[in-house]
């Protein structure tokens, strides 16, 4: 069985027109999702890239690799799919962009058509600047929008070509050996220069805001004041500029579109169909003006939640709701193959979770981060529609994402859900000691700023 891997950064789990978004154009993504396992509630480990990928890629808390911010650079102890699928005779082939730092460009995988941009990763691991006055140097992430050419559009390009005429050799080809192919993309991700073609589909005039697009710094938690402060998203652009970064992204979700039917349809149009599964997910989201933010590197829905698709080649399709997480994915890869899962992957197939579906859907996921923006560490539980979001010194936010998708109501000091706090808290602690964690998170982060 071969298998894609089609992974992009910073795609928002409901930006797809199939997710019911009133503005994006997904065609591509929707042909896909119609065919596909579904799934509605599935988050990253980490919001922010590398940690994230490294998560992913390790089936493993960022915790427990020491993968704590962007700067870090890979524990080789730790197996990568690389290292697991090379032990069932599979060639594995990296394309584009993983974010990894230092000098090991593979990182476990066979081979790689294509490598990150040199100024996209870190040789020596420099730690963030966590400190009380850290800022952003600007706000360009918003500000930088519209259409245009960009070096990320012609990167992305490129991945497809290459992952394309892979492919093609592949179909072509009598040899046998299975294979996986990740192929890595940099849209949507800042800054908001976006093509033409695909920025002409949105009318930034009239396309709808978020309603807290403008929300002020002094009614939010302590905690997001200081996030949006560290990130210079404390005063809100204007809406001119907001309309056209939100016209921005979405057309660099329809760019990225375009490239993910490219690459399906040659897989569709040659014998692979029928022995190659298909998954599409991201690293993490972005906020585009929700709550005033932008980016990621927060628990809000926007930020936390991803896609998350898996096509088969048996053709079976369904909508799950169970909570899900990129920690899973790499158990997935496992039940592919039909290699036995280690008992330190945390993890579980998601295949396992999309054909025993009950109505028990309270299985709770966990997301952390560790880097600039949060002074402390913060820490996300969710089991069922309640997410808890812990701060380490400070208080914490509670939500129930399905009757308030919003988060708009901090339910964490009303004491008619004390006791749902205190469980999402007992679930937290099962995993992490918050403190503890937070501690060694600096102390790594000091040592290597030593």
């Amino acid at each position: 069985m071969n298998i894609v891997i089609l992974f992009s950064d910073e795609h928002a789990g409901q930006v797809m027109s199939h997710r019911g978004h009133p503005t994006v154009h997904t065609p591509h993504l929707d042909k896909l999702a119609d065919q596909s396992f579904t799934f509605e509630n599935a988050y990253c480990n980490y919001p922010i890239c590398t940690p994230s990928r490294l998560s992913m890629l390790t089936g493993k808390y960022a915790h427990q690799i020491d993968a704590w911010d962007l700067g870090v650079i890979p524990n080789r102890k730790h197996k990568t799919w690389g290292d697991y699928l090379s032990k069932v005779d599979y060639e594995t082939i990296l394309c584009g962009r993983t974010h990894f730092n230092g000098n090991d460009r593979l990182n476990g995988f066979t081979n790689r058509l294509l490598d990150d941009l040199p100024r996209w990763y870190s040789k020596n691991g420099r730690p963030p600047n966590r400190s009380a006055d850290a800022r952003r140097g600007s706000n360009s992430h918003v500000a930088e929008c519209g259409p245009g050419d960009h070096e990320h559009t012609n990167y992305d390009r490129e991945v497809t070509d290459l992952a394309v005429d892979f492919l093609h050799q592949k179909a072509s080809s009598s040899d046998d050996k299975p294979f996986l192919l990740y192929c890595g993309y940099m849209h949507p991700h800042f800054p908001l220069i976006a093509p033409n073609e695909f920025y002409s589909l949105y009318d930034s005039k009239t396309i709808p805001l978020p309603d807290t697009w403008n929300e002020t710094l002094e009614t939010q938690h302590p905690i997001i004041q200081h996030h949006r402060l560290s990130w210079r998203n404390d005063i809100p652009p204007p809406e001119e500029t907001v309309r056209c970064a939100l016209a921005s992204y979405y057309a660099l979700v329809s760019c990225l579109d375009a490239h993910i039917g490219r690459v399906v349809e040659e897989i569709d149009s040659s014998n692979l169909r029928e022995n190659t599964v298909v998954i599409y997910t991201s690293d993490h989201g972005e906020m585009a003006g929700h709550h005033g933010m932008w980016q990621k590197q927060c628990f809000y829905e926007p930020s936390v939640k991803v896609p998350m698709l898996i096509r088969l080649p048996s053709h079976e399709v369904g909508c799950v709701q169970q909570n899900v997480s990129l920690i899973d994915v790499l158990p997935t890869l496992l039940d592919i193959v039909n290699y036995e899962k280690p008992s330190d992957l945390p993890g579980e197939s998601l295949l396992n979770i999309a054909r025993n579906q009950s109505d028990d859907t309270n299985r709770a996921i966990f997301s952390e981060y560790h880097a600039m923006g949060m002074m402390n560490a913060g820490y996300m539980m969710k089991e069922g529609d309640y997410k808890l979001c812990h701060y380490v010194g400070n208080e914490p936010q509670l939500f129930n994402t399905m009757v308030d998708p919003l988060e708009n109501n901090d339910l964490a000091s009303n004491p008619q859900y004390e006791k749902i706090r205190s469980n999402l808290e007992k679930r937290l602690f099962e995993i992490v000691d918050p403190e503890l964690v937070d501690i060694k998170a600096k102390e790594n982060q000091m040592n290597r700023r030593i």
